[in-house]
């Protein structure tokens, strides 16, 4: 896998190319038998995200389907991945399924060889109808390393800005149109609703990079070039600024302690003007529907680089150490087929699946309501324009994010300058690249 690189060429709603990297060859209608594993109980490691929780809304269906059981064991992020690294580095196969996210973990798992090959499985073992080749290639190469299928995409998503249409319209306020504008706007909003958070995204340093990227890149920053951390350039250095900025001058109180979990809640009450946050949140915050009315949705303005949005997906993933990864196998190809997809998309899971985009089904979901027609307009510029870019392209990505986050935080809490705290994380991140 190669990151760093323009991933979905085509939007949601406009389909991808319908090719996939490898040919399906599914098995024939009579001899493949969903009951095959009947009886055996399939242990599933998930991130407590719309995602799994949307998913597994539905488990009853593939144990109808199956005669199998689901145990599912669900944490907030950060520590399903200590649980994970916990069970795979004792060797264990205790769990048979984890979610995993290829732009910050991938190359890290495989080199570790945590990660079950599916290509078999796939081309020899697909049910009929699974249309392997009608997912997104893009997020099908991001699961690929070495030629091995390490994960199967279960959904497109990216950061787009939610903002009350509503609270701008009263204070009169424009919607911002490039990035230097954005904290004129937050002041224009904190002068009118004092009450009222102006702006919000990530703070939670390992969770940050993912809202950050957006910045860095349309700012015309980059990460690493020519082996070297770039934070310190000009546009890192802006980027930076104005990042912190926002979040310390025009953020909640304890901002660094905010991942989606804290700024959907936020929004959803109406205590936020802005949030910028990951299109997969758009259930979670119209969630009660008092948001469904007075929210509308747009991409971060571009700024001196243009318009470089962070697209990504979530993939499930077989554990190497599992003793059940057939089985696996086919509770992964139910999650991930047109059917259970479509079930998913009218909950506000973006499908990498172009047959569920274009279905009637969907767009008449979409249609039902303004909102809804603005969030897959923003994911489809996601999907034309979006890079998976999060981090330091190297094995040791996760543990670049979180010399990201450091800075970022440090400059929060006034901490440091923002001299100070590029100056320290380039030297950390140099030495990290350079390990790598």
């Amino acid at each position: 896998m190669k990151t760093g690189v323009k991933r979905a060429v085509l939007g949601v709603a406009a389909g991808f190319v319908a090719a996939g990297c490898m040919t399906v060859q599914a098995a024939d209608a009579q001899a493949f038998n969903w009951k095959k594993f009947q009886g055996t109980t399939l242990s599933i490691l998930a991130n407590n995200n719309p995602i799994a929780n949307t998913l597994m809304k539905h488990r009853h269906e593939f144990e109808q389907l199956t005669g199998m059981k689901l145990k599912v064991d669900t944490y907030q992020e950060q520590q399903m991945r200590q649980r994970l690294m916990t069970v795979m580095n004792a060797g264990s196969d205790e769990i048979d399924v984890f979610m995993s996210l290829p732009s910050r973990e991938g190359l890290q798992f495989a080199k570790a060889g945590w990660y079950a090959d599916m290509s078999s499985y796939v081309k020899n073992d697909a049910a009929p109808g699974y249309d392997f080749a009608g997912l997104s290639p893009g997020l099908v190469k991001d699961a690929t390393v070495d030629g091995k299928l390490n994960g199967i995409p279960l959904n497109i998503e990216g950061p787009v800005l939610y903002y009350r249409k509503d609270v701008f319209a009263k204070c009169k306020v424009a919607v911002p149109k490039s990035l230097d504008q954005l904290p004129g706007v937050a002041k224009q909003l904190k002068t009118c609703e004092p009450g009222m958070t102006p702006f919000v995204s990530r703070g939670l340093k390992p969770a940050l990079p993912f809202t950050f990227s957006v910045f860095l890149h349309n700012e015309g920053g980059e990460y690493m070039k020519d082996g070297k951390s770039q934070l310190c350039s000009a546009p890192g250095k802006a980027a930076l600024s104005l990042y912190s900025s926002l979040l310390k001058d025009y953020g909640p109180p304890g901002v660094v302690n905010y991942s989606f979990y804290q700024i959907s809640s936020l929004y959803k009450d109406g205590r936020a003007a802005m949030a910028f946050e990951s299109s997969n949140e758009l259930r979670n915050m119209m969630a009660g529907g008092a948001r469904l009315k007075d929210t509308a949705i747009t991409l971060l303005p571009p700024g001196p680089g243009g318009l470089h949005p962070t697209v990504l997906g979530w993939t499930a993933a077989i554990s190497s150490h599992s003793k059940k990864k057939e089985a696996a196998w086919y509770f992964i190809q139910w999650a991930t087929s047109p059917k259970t997809q479509a079930e998913l998309a009218v909950d506000g899971i973006v499908s990498p699946r172009a047959s569920v985009a274009d279905s009637p089904g969907f767009r008449k979901w979409v249609d039902a309501q303004p909102v809804r027609k603005e969030w897959i307009d923003a994911v489809n510029q996601v999907g034309k324009l979006g890079e998976s870019k999060i981090g330091y392209p190297i094995v040791a990505n996760a543990e670049s994010r979180e010399y990201i986050g450091q800075a970022v935080t440090a400059m929060i809490l006034g901490q440091k300058t923002v001299q100070q705290a590029c100056s320290d994380a380039d030297a950390k991140l140099d030495k990290l690249i350079a390990g790598n």
